[in-house]
Protein backbone atom coordinates (compact mmCIF):
# COMPACT_ATOMS: atom_id res chain seq x y z
CA UNK A 1 0.00 0.00 0.00
CA UNK A 2 1.26 3.25 -1.08
CA UNK A 3 1.65 5.68 2.10
CA UNK A 4 -0.28 8.47 1.92
CA UNK A 5 1.44 10.02 -1.12
CA UNK A 6 4.40 11.55 1.62
CA UNK A 7 7.15 13.42 0.10
CA UNK A 8 7.61 10.22 -1.89
CA UNK A 9 10.61 11.59 -2.67
CA UNK A 10 10.66 12.26 -5.76
CA UNK A 11 13.75 10.44 -6.55
CA UNK A 12 16.47 10.68 -4.35
CA UNK A 13 13.82 8.33 -2.54
CA UNK A 14 13.93 6.18 -5.25
CA UNK A 15 17.71 6.00 -6.53
CA UNK A 16 17.07 8.49 -9.56
CA UNK A 17 19.17 10.94 -9.90
CA UNK A 18 17.36 13.47 -11.92
CA UNK A 19 18.81 16.40 -13.61
CA UNK A 20 17.06 19.96 -13.39
CA UNK A 21 17.00 21.12 -16.67
CA UNK A 22 14.33 22.80 -18.44
CA UNK A 23 13.76 20.48 -20.92
CA UNK A 24 10.17 19.52 -21.72
CA UNK A 25 10.52 16.92 -19.66
CA UNK A 26 12.62 17.73 -17.07
CA UNK A 27 12.83 14.40 -15.31
CA UNK A 28 16.42 12.82 -17.06
CA UNK A 29 18.63 10.25 -14.99
CA UNK A 30 22.05 10.88 -14.96
CA UNK A 31 23.22 7.42 -15.15
CA UNK A 32 22.87 5.40 -17.74
CA UNK A 33 22.70 2.41 -15.98
CA UNK A 34 20.47 3.55 -13.60
CA UNK A 35 17.93 1.38 -14.83
CA UNK A 36 19.34 -2.29 -14.73
CA UNK A 37 20.28 -1.43 -10.76
CA UNK A 38 16.71 -0.28 -9.75
CA UNK A 39 13.75 -2.26 -10.99
CA UNK A 40 14.40 -5.03 -8.48
CA UNK A 41 11.61 -4.93 -6.19
CA UNK A 42 7.83 -4.28 -5.84
CA UNK A 43 8.65 -1.66 -3.25
CA UNK A 44 10.42 0.39 -6.16
CA UNK A 45 7.19 -0.16 -8.43
CA UNK A 46 5.22 1.23 -6.18
CA UNK A 47 7.26 4.46 -5.37
CA UNK A 48 7.59 5.47 -8.66
CA UNK A 49 4.03 4.80 -8.90
CA UNK A 50 3.54 7.66 -6.03
CA UNK A 51 5.44 9.79 -7.19
CA UNK A 52 3.46 10.18 -10.27
CA UNK A 53 0.42 11.16 -7.45
CA UNK A 54 3.55 13.85 -6.04
CA UNK A 55 4.20 15.28 -9.29
CA UNK A 56 0.11 15.31 -10.64
CA UNK A 57 -0.41 17.25 -6.94
CA UNK A 58 2.62 19.75 -8.22
CA UNK A 59 0.37 20.25 -11.24
CA UNK A 60 -2.59 21.72 -9.29
CA UNK A 61 -2.11 25.75 -9.57
CA UNK A 62 -1.63 25.11 -13.50
CA UNK A 63 -4.16 22.37 -13.71
CA UNK A 64 -6.84 25.70 -11.88
CA UNK A 65 -5.44 28.65 -14.18
CA UNK A 66 -5.67 26.52 -17.02
CA UNK A 67 -9.19 25.38 -16.06
CA UNK A 68 -10.48 28.28 -14.89
CA UNK A 69 -8.98 31.66 -16.01
CA UNK A 70 -9.91 31.45 -19.89
CA UNK A 71 -13.52 30.86 -18.90
CA UNK A 72 -14.35 34.18 -17.24
CA UNK A 73 -16.37 33.02 -14.17
CA UNK A 74 -13.45 32.82 -12.04
CA UNK A 75 -10.38 35.71 -12.04
CA UNK A 76 -6.89 36.62 -10.74
CA UNK A 77 -6.90 40.15 -8.96
CA UNK A 78 -3.54 40.23 -9.55
CA UNK A 79 -3.51 39.88 -13.41
CA UNK A 80 -3.03 36.73 -15.68
CA UNK A 81 -2.05 36.91 -19.38
CA UNK A 82 -4.21 33.40 -19.56
CA UNK A 83 -7.76 35.67 -18.78
CA UNK A 84 -6.29 38.15 -21.05
CA UNK A 85 -6.27 36.39 -23.89
CA UNK A 86 -2.52 37.67 -24.44
CA UNK A 87 -0.50 34.58 -23.06
CA UNK A 88 2.82 34.11 -25.31
CA UNK A 89 5.77 31.74 -25.58
CA UNK A 90 7.98 33.21 -23.47
CA UNK A 91 5.11 32.95 -20.55
CA UNK A 92 6.67 29.89 -18.91
CA UNK A 93 4.62 29.70 -15.90
CA UNK A 94 1.57 29.77 -18.07
CA UNK A 95 2.36 27.31 -21.29
CA UNK A 96 5.07 24.73 -19.96
CA UNK A 97 3.74 21.11 -20.10
CA UNK A 98 6.00 20.15 -17.93
CA UNK A 99 4.20 18.96 -15.01
CA UNK A 100 2.16 17.00 -16.82
CA UNK A 101 4.88 15.16 -18.55
CA UNK A 102 6.53 14.24 -15.75
CA UNK A 103 3.78 12.74 -14.32
CA UNK A 104 3.64 11.01 -17.67
CA UNK A 105 7.16 9.33 -17.06
CA UNK A 106 6.61 8.16 -13.81
CA UNK A 107 3.48 6.27 -15.46
CA UNK A 108 6.18 5.38 -18.49
CA UNK A 109 8.16 4.14 -16.20
CA UNK A 110 5.64 1.70 -13.92
CA UNK A 111 4.65 0.50 -17.28
CA UNK A 112 7.91 -0.61 -19.09
CA UNK A 113 9.20 -1.90 -16.00
CA UNK A 114 6.34 -3.55 -14.01
CA UNK A 115 6.13 -7.21 -15.19
CA UNK A 116 10.48 -7.22 -15.47
CA UNK A 117 10.15 -6.53 -11.91
CA UNK A 118 7.51 -9.37 -10.57
CA UNK A 119 10.16 -11.81 -12.68
CA UNK A 120 12.75 -10.61 -10.34
CA UNK A 121 10.64 -9.93 -6.90
CA UNK A 122 8.67 -13.10 -5.99
CA UNK A 123 6.90 -11.35 -3.46
CA UNK A 124 5.34 -8.95 -6.20
CA UNK A 125 1.57 -10.68 -7.12
CA UNK A 126 0.57 -10.56 -10.37
CA UNK A 127 -2.75 -9.53 -9.37
CA UNK A 128 -1.08 -6.43 -7.39
CA UNK A 129 1.29 -5.26 -10.12
CA UNK A 130 -1.78 -5.39 -12.69
CA UNK A 131 -3.46 -3.02 -9.98
CA UNK A 132 -0.35 -0.63 -10.25
CA UNK A 133 -0.72 -0.99 -14.04
CA UNK A 134 -4.29 0.04 -13.98
CA UNK A 135 -2.92 3.31 -12.36
CA UNK A 136 -0.47 4.09 -14.58
CA UNK A 137 -2.30 4.24 -17.32
CA UNK A 138 -4.78 6.15 -15.12
CA UNK A 139 -2.62 8.66 -14.33
CA UNK A 140 -1.08 8.56 -18.12
CA UNK A 141 -4.37 9.04 -19.96
CA UNK A 142 -5.28 12.00 -17.55
CA UNK A 143 -2.12 13.82 -18.16
CA UNK A 144 -2.83 13.50 -22.01
CA UNK A 145 -6.03 14.65 -21.28
CA UNK A 146 -4.95 17.69 -20.09
CA UNK A 147 -2.52 18.09 -22.40
CA UNK A 148 -4.71 17.91 -25.25
CA UNK A 149 -7.15 20.27 -24.16
CA UNK A 150 -4.91 23.31 -23.75
CA UNK A 151 -2.49 21.96 -26.53
CA UNK A 152 -4.54 20.22 -29.04
CA UNK A 153 -0.86 18.81 -30.23
CA UNK A 154 2.05 17.36 -28.74
CA UNK A 155 4.94 14.82 -28.30
CA UNK A 156 3.10 11.52 -27.41
CA UNK A 157 5.80 9.65 -25.35
CA UNK A 158 4.87 6.32 -24.38
CA UNK A 159 8.43 4.95 -23.02
CA UNK A 160 10.26 6.14 -20.11
CA UNK A 161 13.22 8.44 -20.03
CA UNK A 162 15.63 6.34 -18.25
CA UNK A 163 19.06 6.54 -19.96
CA UNK A 164 20.85 9.41 -21.37
CA UNK A 165 20.80 7.63 -25.10
CA UNK A 166 17.55 8.07 -25.47
CA UNK A 167 16.63 11.09 -27.34
CA UNK A 168 14.02 13.54 -25.83
CA UNK A 169 13.74 15.27 -29.28
CA UNK A 170 10.42 14.46 -30.86
CA UNK A 171 7.73 15.60 -32.91
CA UNK A 172 4.01 16.66 -32.12
CA UNK A 173 1.34 13.84 -32.56
CA UNK A 174 -2.19 15.17 -33.70
CA UNK A 175 -4.84 15.52 -31.15
CA UNK A 176 -7.05 12.58 -32.82
CA UNK A 177 -3.79 10.17 -32.09
CA UNK A 178 -3.19 11.38 -28.50
CA UNK A 179 -7.06 11.25 -27.83
CA UNK A 180 -6.87 7.18 -29.33
CA UNK A 181 -4.08 6.35 -27.03
CA UNK A 182 -5.62 7.89 -24.31
CA UNK A 183 -9.04 5.70 -25.12
CA UNK A 184 -6.57 2.71 -25.13
CA UNK A 185 -4.84 2.98 -22.28
CA UNK A 186 -8.25 3.20 -20.05
CA UNK A 187 -9.80 0.44 -22.25
CA UNK A 188 -6.28 -1.44 -21.73
CA UNK A 189 -6.79 -0.82 -17.29
CA UNK A 190 -10.55 -1.67 -17.48
CA UNK A 191 -10.09 -4.69 -19.64
CA UNK A 192 -7.77 -6.01 -17.08
CA UNK A 193 -10.22 -6.25 -14.80
CA UNK A 194 -8.03 -5.10 -12.05
CA UNK A 195 -8.62 -1.52 -11.34
CA UNK A 196 -9.74 -1.71 -8.11
CA UNK A 197 -13.04 -0.25 -6.68
CA UNK A 198 -11.60 0.48 -3.04
CA UNK A 199 -8.66 0.82 -1.14
CA UNK A 200 -7.68 0.03 2.57
CA UNK A 201 -7.52 3.31 3.51
CA UNK A 202 -10.36 6.22 2.32
CA UNK A 203 -8.21 8.82 1.22
CA UNK A 204 -6.90 6.34 -1.33
CA UNK A 205 -9.97 5.31 -2.63
CA UNK A 206 -10.61 9.02 -3.74
CA UNK A 207 -6.96 9.66 -4.08
CA UNK A 208 -6.07 7.11 -6.32
CA UNK A 209 -6.37 5.71 -9.94
CA UNK A 210 -9.95 3.77 -9.61
CA UNK A 211 -12.25 2.12 -11.88
CA UNK A 212 -14.86 4.35 -11.03
CA UNK A 213 -12.25 7.48 -11.95
CA UNK A 214 -11.50 5.61 -15.49
CA UNK A 215 -14.79 5.63 -16.35
CA UNK A 216 -15.41 9.04 -15.40
CA UNK A 217 -12.38 10.01 -17.77
CA UNK A 218 -13.58 8.00 -20.21
CA UNK A 219 -16.75 9.80 -20.63
CA UNK A 220 -15.27 13.04 -20.45
CA UNK A 221 -12.93 12.19 -23.14
CA UNK A 222 -15.87 10.59 -25.42
CA UNK A 223 -17.22 14.06 -24.56
CA UNK A 224 -14.70 15.52 -25.88
CA UNK A 225 -14.54 12.89 -29.20
CA UNK A 226 -18.49 13.43 -29.93
CA UNK A 227 -18.63 9.86 -29.00
CA UNK A 228 -21.96 10.36 -27.27
CA UNK A 229 -23.34 6.63 -26.85
CA UNK A 230 -20.01 5.86 -25.09
CA UNK A 231 -20.28 8.89 -23.05
CA UNK A 232 -23.62 7.33 -21.86
CA UNK A 233 -22.52 3.87 -21.39
CA UNK A 234 -19.42 4.90 -19.38
CA UNK A 235 -21.08 7.02 -17.16
CA UNK A 236 -23.54 4.51 -16.52
CA UNK A 237 -20.96 2.48 -15.27
CA UNK A 238 -20.78 5.27 -12.23
CA UNK A 239 -24.58 5.58 -11.94
CA UNK A 240 -25.76 2.42 -12.54
CA UNK A 241 -23.36 0.54 -10.36
CA UNK A 242 -24.37 -1.45 -7.46
CA UNK A 243 -21.09 -2.28 -5.94
CA UNK A 244 -21.25 -1.05 -2.33
CA UNK A 245 -17.82 0.77 -3.16
CA UNK A 246 -19.39 2.55 -6.14
CA UNK A 247 -19.59 6.60 -5.39
CA UNK A 248 -22.76 7.70 -4.92
CA UNK A 249 -24.88 11.02 -5.18
CA UNK A 250 -25.40 12.35 -1.86
CA UNK A 251 -29.22 13.42 -2.14
CA UNK A 252 -29.08 15.22 1.32
CA UNK A 253 -28.38 18.76 0.74
CA UNK A 254 -26.82 19.28 4.36
CA UNK A 255 -24.36 16.91 3.24
CA UNK A 256 -23.04 18.94 -0.01
CA UNK A 257 -19.98 20.88 1.54
CA UNK A 258 -19.05 17.68 2.77
CA UNK A 259 -17.20 17.07 -0.35
CA UNK A 260 -14.52 20.06 -0.12
CA UNK A 261 -14.59 20.05 4.10
CA UNK A 262 -13.13 17.37 5.10
CA UNK A 263 -13.35 15.51 1.58
CA UNK A 264 -13.16 12.18 -0.10
CA UNK A 265 -16.71 11.94 0.40
CA UNK A 266 -18.72 9.12 -1.08
CA UNK A 267 -19.88 11.89 -4.04
CA UNK A 268 -16.31 12.08 -4.84
CA UNK A 269 -14.49 9.99 -7.30
CA UNK A 270 -10.80 11.19 -7.67
CA UNK A 271 -9.38 14.15 -5.87
CA UNK A 272 -5.87 15.45 -5.39
CA UNK A 273 -4.93 14.74 -1.49
CA UNK A 274 -3.00 16.83 0.23
CA UNK A 275 -2.80 15.79 5.01
CA UNK A 276 -1.05 18.51 6.84
CA UNK A 277 -2.27 16.59 10.07
CA UNK A 278 -0.65 13.20 9.34
CA UNK A 279 1.91 13.59 6.34
CA UNK A 280 2.89 17.78 7.15
CA UNK A 281 1.49 18.46 3.25
CA UNK A 282 0.05 21.48 2.62
CA UNK A 283 -0.93 23.93 -0.18
CA UNK A 284 -2.03 27.58 -1.26
CA UNK A 285 -5.62 26.89 -1.95
CA UNK A 286 -7.30 28.12 1.05
CA UNK A 287 -5.38 31.15 0.87
CA UNK A 288 -5.79 32.09 -2.93
CA UNK A 289 -9.83 31.18 -2.71
CA UNK A 290 -10.24 32.59 0.51
CA UNK A 291 -11.48 36.35 1.54
CA UNK A 292 -8.44 37.07 3.53
CA UNK A 293 -5.50 38.02 0.73
CA UNK A 294 -6.94 35.59 -2.59
CA UNK A 295 -5.58 35.75 -5.81
CA UNK A 296 -8.88 34.18 -7.43
CA UNK A 297 -12.47 35.43 -7.04
CA UNK A 298 -15.66 35.37 -9.02
CA UNK A 299 -16.33 37.65 -11.99
CA UNK A 300 -19.22 40.27 -11.69
CA UNK A 301 -21.36 37.99 -14.14
CA UNK A 302 -20.73 35.16 -11.77
CA UNK A 303 -21.12 36.95 -8.82
CA UNK A 304 -24.12 37.78 -10.20
CA UNK A 305 -25.08 34.33 -10.88
CA UNK A 306 -24.67 33.53 -7.22
CA UNK A 307 -27.02 36.14 -6.13
CA UNK A 308 -29.87 35.11 -8.36
CA UNK A 309 -29.19 31.34 -6.54
CA UNK A 310 -29.65 32.72 -2.98
CA UNK A 311 -32.62 34.71 -4.15
CA UNK A 312 -34.17 31.34 -5.10
CA UNK A 313 -33.52 29.51 -2.14
CA UNK A 314 -33.03 32.37 0.51
CA UNK A 315 -30.15 32.75 2.06
CA UNK A 316 -31.03 30.87 5.21
CA UNK A 317 -31.85 28.05 3.07
CA UNK A 318 -28.58 28.47 0.09
CA UNK A 319 -26.57 25.29 -0.07
CA UNK A 320 -23.89 26.06 -2.90
CA UNK A 321 -24.23 29.41 -3.42
CA UNK A 322 -24.66 31.87 0.26
CA UNK A 323 -20.93 30.23 2.03
CA UNK A 324 -21.06 27.30 -0.07
CA UNK A 325 -19.52 28.38 -3.01
CA UNK A 326 -19.45 31.85 -2.31
CA UNK A 327 -19.03 34.52 0.26
CA UNK A 328 -19.66 37.71 -0.43
CA UNK A 329 -17.95 41.05 0.77
CA UNK A 330 -20.83 42.08 2.56
CA UNK A 331 -22.93 41.27 5.55
CA UNK A 332 -24.98 37.58 4.11
CA UNK A 333 -28.13 39.20 5.07
CA UNK A 334 -27.39 41.84 2.27
CA UNK A 335 -25.60 39.67 -0.38
CA UNK A 336 -27.63 41.20 -2.98
CA UNK A 337 -25.54 44.49 -2.36
CA UNK A 338 -21.98 42.57 -3.09
CA UNK A 339 -19.50 43.69 -5.28
CA UNK A 340 -17.22 40.81 -4.95
CA UNK A 341 -17.27 37.12 -4.24
CA UNK A 342 -15.12 34.91 -2.58
CA UNK A 343 -14.24 31.40 -3.79
CA UNK A 344 -15.57 29.29 -0.65
CA UNK A 345 -14.79 25.86 -1.71
CA UNK A 346 -11.73 25.31 -0.64
CA UNK A 347 -11.26 28.15 1.94
CA UNK A 348 -14.48 27.51 4.61
CA UNK A 349 -15.20 24.66 6.78
CA UNK A 350 -18.82 23.95 5.90
CA UNK A 351 -22.18 26.05 5.33
CA UNK A 352 -20.96 29.43 7.06
CA UNK A 353 -18.88 32.32 6.92
CA UNK A 354 -15.93 30.19 8.67
CA UNK A 355 -12.79 29.85 7.36
CA UNK A 356 -9.96 27.40 7.62
CA UNK A 357 -7.62 28.74 9.72
CA UNK A 358 -5.60 26.41 11.90
CA UNK A 359 -2.67 25.31 10.60
CA UNK A 360 -3.88 21.83 9.70
CA UNK A 361 -6.36 23.26 7.84
CA UNK A 362 -4.27 24.34 4.98
CA UNK A 363 -4.67 21.60 2.83
CA UNK A 364 -8.20 21.44 1.18
CA UNK A 365 -8.02 18.53 -1.57
CA UNK A 366 -8.62 19.69 -5.68
CA UNK A 367 -11.31 17.86 -7.32
CA UNK A 368 -11.14 16.32 -10.27
CA UNK A 369 -14.20 14.12 -10.61
CA UNK A 370 -17.27 13.49 -8.75
CA UNK A 371 -20.76 11.75 -9.22
CA UNK A 372 -22.46 15.12 -10.05
CA UNK A 373 -20.17 15.85 -12.51
CA UNK A 374 -20.46 12.51 -14.18
CA UNK A 375 -24.64 13.18 -14.08
CA UNK A 376 -24.05 16.04 -16.08
CA UNK A 377 -22.29 14.50 -19.07
CA UNK A 378 -24.99 12.11 -19.07
CA UNK A 379 -27.09 14.74 -19.62
CA UNK A 380 -24.68 16.34 -22.25
CA UNK A 381 -24.51 13.43 -23.88
CA UNK A 382 -28.08 12.22 -24.02
CA UNK A 383 -29.03 15.78 -25.44
CA UNK A 384 -26.82 15.24 -28.34
CA UNK A 385 -26.98 11.34 -28.88
CA UNK A 386 -30.61 12.32 -29.76
CA UNK A 387 -33.18 14.78 -30.24
CA UNK A 388 -35.46 12.02 -28.77
CA UNK A 389 -37.89 13.81 -26.20
CA UNK A 390 -37.89 10.81 -24.03
CA UNK A 391 -33.81 11.50 -24.27
CA UNK A 392 -34.10 14.88 -23.37
CA UNK A 393 -36.39 14.21 -20.68
CA UNK A 394 -33.56 11.82 -18.59
CA UNK A 395 -31.36 14.92 -19.06
CA UNK A 396 -33.64 17.64 -17.70
CA UNK A 397 -34.12 14.52 -14.59
CA UNK A 398 -30.33 14.10 -14.04
CA UNK A 399 -30.34 18.07 -14.27
CA UNK A 400 -33.01 18.65 -11.55
CA UNK A 401 -31.16 16.09 -9.26
CA UNK A 402 -28.69 18.29 -9.40
CA UNK A 403 -30.70 21.06 -8.49
CA UNK A 404 -33.15 19.50 -6.07
CA UNK A 405 -30.05 18.59 -3.48
CA UNK A 406 -28.76 22.58 -4.27
CA UNK A 407 -32.30 23.38 -2.81
CA UNK A 408 -33.56 24.82 -6.45
CA UNK A 409 -36.41 24.87 -7.66
CA UNK A 410 -36.79 21.80 -10.79
CA UNK A 411 -36.92 22.95 -14.15
CA UNK A 412 -40.14 22.07 -16.02
CA UNK A 413 -39.35 22.99 -19.60
CA UNK A 414 -41.96 22.13 -22.30
CA UNK A 415 -39.65 20.41 -24.46
CA UNK A 416 -41.28 20.20 -27.34
CA UNK A 417 -40.87 23.59 -27.36
CA UNK A 418 -37.05 23.35 -27.20
CA UNK A 419 -34.03 22.87 -29.27
CA UNK A 420 -30.65 21.24 -29.35
CA UNK A 421 -29.28 24.65 -28.08
CA UNK A 422 -31.53 25.22 -25.76
CA UNK A 423 -31.32 22.34 -23.84
CA UNK A 424 -27.26 22.70 -23.89
CA UNK A 425 -27.72 25.92 -22.22
CA UNK A 426 -29.59 24.28 -19.32
CA UNK A 427 -26.23 21.59 -19.02
CA UNK A 428 -23.77 24.28 -19.30
CA UNK A 429 -25.21 26.47 -17.01
CA UNK A 430 -25.53 24.01 -14.51
CA UNK A 431 -22.33 22.55 -14.83
CA UNK A 432 -20.61 26.66 -13.96
CA UNK A 433 -22.44 26.82 -10.83
CA UNK A 434 -22.28 22.93 -9.65
CA UNK A 435 -18.84 22.83 -10.10
CA UNK A 436 -17.62 26.18 -9.84
CA UNK A 437 -14.03 26.94 -9.14
CA UNK A 438 -13.25 23.33 -10.13
CA UNK A 439 -10.90 23.57 -13.06
CA UNK A 440 -13.36 22.52 -15.65
CA UNK A 441 -15.21 25.95 -16.86
CA UNK A 442 -12.51 26.60 -20.15
CA UNK A 443 -12.80 23.21 -21.03
CA UNK A 444 -16.48 23.15 -21.19
CA UNK A 445 -16.75 26.23 -23.01
CA UNK A 446 -14.30 24.72 -25.24
CA UNK A 447 -15.74 21.45 -25.32
CA UNK A 448 -19.90 23.23 -26.19
CA UNK A 449 -18.21 25.87 -28.71
CA UNK A 450 -15.97 23.16 -30.79
CA UNK A 451 -18.76 20.37 -31.22
CA UNK A 452 -19.99 19.57 -35.11
CA UNK A 453 -17.54 21.73 -36.81
CA UNK A 454 -17.58 24.84 -34.16
CA UNK A 455 -21.51 24.82 -34.78
CA UNK A 456 -21.95 26.30 -31.02
CA UNK A 457 -18.73 28.83 -31.45
CA UNK A 458 -20.42 31.82 -30.95
CA UNK A 459 -23.03 30.96 -28.32
CA UNK A 460 -21.07 28.80 -26.15
CA UNK A 461 -18.29 29.85 -26.56
CA UNK A 462 -17.25 33.09 -27.61
CA UNK A 463 -20.84 35.18 -26.27
CA UNK A 464 -20.43 33.12 -22.89
CA UNK A 465 -16.39 34.36 -22.49
CA UNK A 466 -17.45 37.69 -23.81
CA UNK A 467 -20.19 38.26 -21.15
CA UNK A 468 -18.36 37.08 -18.01
CA UNK A 469 -14.81 38.34 -18.65
CA UNK A 470 -14.63 41.85 -17.88
CA UNK A 471 -10.69 41.64 -17.98
CA UNK A 472 -10.19 42.27 -21.74
CA UNK A 473 -12.03 43.88 -24.51
CA UNK A 474 -14.42 42.22 -25.19
CA UNK A 475 -13.08 43.01 -29.34
CA UNK A 476 -10.15 41.42 -28.51
CA UNK A 477 -11.87 38.42 -27.28
CA UNK A 478 -13.97 38.17 -30.09
CA UNK A 479 -11.29 38.37 -32.44
CA UNK A 480 -8.85 35.44 -30.49
CA UNK A 481 -11.78 32.76 -30.20
CA UNK A 482 -12.63 33.22 -33.41
CA UNK A 483 -9.07 31.61 -34.66
CA UNK A 484 -9.11 27.94 -34.19
CA UNK A 485 -5.11 27.75 -33.35
CA UNK A 486 -5.30 30.99 -30.79
CA UNK A 487 -7.74 28.56 -28.50
CA UNK A 488 -4.62 26.34 -27.55
CA UNK A 489 -1.73 27.54 -25.71
CA UNK A 490 1.33 28.48 -27.15
CA UNK A 491 4.59 25.71 -26.47
CA UNK A 492 7.17 27.39 -24.38
CA UNK A 493 10.06 28.65 -26.12
CA UNK A 494 12.71 26.63 -23.99
CA UNK A 495 10.64 23.58 -25.38
CA UNK A 496 11.87 24.86 -29.01
CA UNK A 497 14.63 25.15 -28.31
CA UNK A 498 15.36 21.87 -26.60
CA UNK A 499 13.41 20.05 -29.32
CA UNK A 500 14.39 20.81 -32.98
CA UNK A 501 11.57 18.93 -34.20
CA UNK A 502 8.83 20.72 -32.47
CA UNK A 503 6.74 23.63 -34.75
CA UNK A 504 5.24 26.32 -32.68
CA UNK A 505 1.01 26.66 -32.76
CA UNK A 506 0.53 28.75 -35.71
CA UNK A 507 -1.01 30.99 -33.96
CA UNK A 508 1.69 32.24 -32.03
CA UNK A 509 4.46 32.03 -34.51
CA UNK A 510 2.22 34.53 -36.33
CA UNK A 511 1.81 37.03 -33.41
CA UNK A 512 5.71 36.84 -32.28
Amino acid sequence: MINKIKYLLLLAVLAFQFTACNDWLSVLPENEQVSDEYWTSKEEVESVLASGYVYLRDAVPRLVQWGELRGGAIYSINGNDLQTFQVTPDDGSLCSWAPLYKVINMANSVIANAEVVMQRDETFDEAVMTSYLTEAYYLRALSYFYIVRNWRDAPLILAPYETDKISYEKEKSSEAEIIAQIKEDITTALGSGAAKEKYEEDWATKGRGTKWSLHALMADVCLWSEDYQAAIMHCNEVLDATSAFRPVFVTDPTKWYELFYPGNSNGSIFEINWDHGVYNQTNNLATQFGNGSPVYVYSEQMLLDWIDETDLTGSNEAVRSLYGAFVPDVNGDDYANASLGYVWKYSGIGMQAQVRNTVNEQDPNYMVYRVADVMLMKAEAMILSSSDMQAWSVAIDLINEVRTRAKLPVLEPVLEELNEADMLELVLYERNMELAGEGKRWYDLLRFGKRDGFKYRSLFLIDMVVAYNRTANPAWIRSVLNNDDALFLPIETSELENNRLLVQNPYYHATN
